[in-house]
């Protein structure tokens, strides 16, 4: 026993090893004090936390917990400079590009109508793109229109080509347009909730055919002259007609002015309606996402869903590739003529018809040759541009996915007077 004690108080007297520091003494609990037991300290973890300011209690509404993004989603991922400093700036894109990714497109028999919708804008990029580049030489003059004009044909490098390519564009993109709104209606998409994607459609058909109209007299030929003078004409039998004269001619004859105010509404106006309604448009498809035609899905005819993004948007360009090399080849092998300059002494020359997609509304002013015809014809025209607008409000059988052949026959005897009208004039005035 004393050689332990003696060990002891040797170990205790003998000074701690050079830089290896004393471990600290065990802190000696207070007396009557004992440490909490495993079990309080986990239940003092489940304890209820204390309620948030705008608890239920105090404000009586429940508001969840708010849930933030990540301010930069890249912050961890290995990049290079250039990359880096864009994704910082652009990550505000990525819930955009993930909603794209998550929208889906069906798949059925009747699915390449969606096509025509894509080609209808990819074309009014290229009337865009085109435009811009004519308006670099054109002169919106009665002295130097058809002068400016033939110098883009003759003189300008590749002027040719930039004109035939804004002609032929324009006449596709009407004619995609007019494809796109029939099938959407045959198709009954635009039945509840999609009545605002079918006004704001229609919307963009009329400006399209606005600009055909304006930009028909832009090269002051003698043939958009005249065509422009007897379409200015047709309003003054309706009420109020001669102000909308007025203000399209910009007087009592087709002139400077008229030229003036044609080029004004094709270059600013028009465009910038044209990307107002546009954007809401598009909204709302992506929003609203593609409908189906009605039973499809009961019927077990939806073959599957593809993606948007990039599934069915690289299908998309391919449309927009074909369509780019028909457009192509229509420029180079059937050219628009130029003609001969406009000169209001002359007197109209015969076959004075407007462009194709006013036809059928044209053979009607023929056929109605009676004392108060036209104003006929321009009622009928009002009254069904109205009917046709407002048809997804009164097809209530197809808002409830019932099928409703009434407003398929009306369909069908709107396609039938466009049609058989075209045919007419072609038939009387050729191409």
């Amino acid at each position: 026993m004393a050689e332990e004690n003696n060990n002891k108080q040797g170990a205790a007297s003998k000074p701690p090893v050079a830089g290896k520091p004393k471990p600290p003494a065990a802190k000696p609990s207070a007396p009557g004090k004992a440490k909490p037991s495993t079990a309080k300290s986990g239940a003092s973890a489940k304890a209820k936390p204390v309620p948030a300011k705008s608890s239920p209690a105090k404000k009586g509404v429940y508001k969840p917990a708010e849930v933030r993004a990540e301010a930069n989603p890249f912050k961890d991922s290995k990049t290079g400079v250039v990359t880096g400093w864009l994704q910082e700036r652009f990550n505000v894109l990525v819930p955009v590009i993930d909603y794209l990714k998550k929208k889906e497109v069906p798949q059925h028999r009747l699915s390449f109508w969606y096509y025509f919708g894509g080609l209808t804008l990819f074309f009014f990029s290229i009337q865009i793109i085109t435009g811009l580049l004519l308006l670099l030489y054109y002169r919106p003059t009665e002295a130097e229109a058809f002068a400016r004009f033939v110098y883009i044909q003759t003189e300008v490098p590749f002027g040719w080509l930039i004109r035939q390519l804004h002609a032929w564009s324009a006449n596709l993109m009407v004619l995609m347009a007019f494809i796109h709104m029939f099938s959407t209606f045959f198709m009954k998409a635009y039945r509840k909730p999609r009545e605002l994607m079918w006004v704001s459609g229609f919307v963009l058909l009329v400006l399209t055919l606005g600009f055909g109209f304006t930009g028909y007299l832009l090269p002051w030929n003698e043939l958009a002259y005249f065509a422009t003078q007897i379409g200015t004409e047709v309003p003054k039998v309706a009420p109020g007609g001669d102000f909308i004269v007025q203000l399209l001619r910009g007087g009592e004859e087709v002139g400077g002015e008229t030229l003036t105010r044609m080029f004004a509404m094709h270059v600013v106006l028009l465009p910038g309606l044209v990307m107002l309604f546009l954007s809401a448009h598009l909204m709302l498809v992506q929003v609203l996402g593609t409908s189906s035609p009605i039973g499809y899905k009961e019927a077990g005819l939806i073959k599957g869903y593809e993606k948007f993004f990039p599934n069915f948007l690289a299908k998309d360009g391919i449309g927009w590739l074909i369509g780019f090399a028909l457009l192509i080849y229509l420029a180079v092998m059937f050219p628009w003529e130029i003609g001969v300059k406009a000169d209001p002494l002359v007197a109209a020359p015969d076959g004075i018809k407007p462009e194709w997609y006013f036809w059928a509304q044209f053979q009607l002013l023929k056929d109605l040759k009676f004392e108060g015809g036209e104003l006929l014809a321009i009622i009928i025209f009002t009254i069904g541009a109205l009917v046709w607008v407002l048809v997804p409000f009164m097809d209530k059988q197809a808002s409830r996915e019932e099928r409703s052949p009434l407003f398929t026959l009306l369909g069908l005897l709107v396609l039938a007077f466009m049609l058989i009208g075209t045919y007419r004039v072609y038939l009387e005035y050729g191409w």
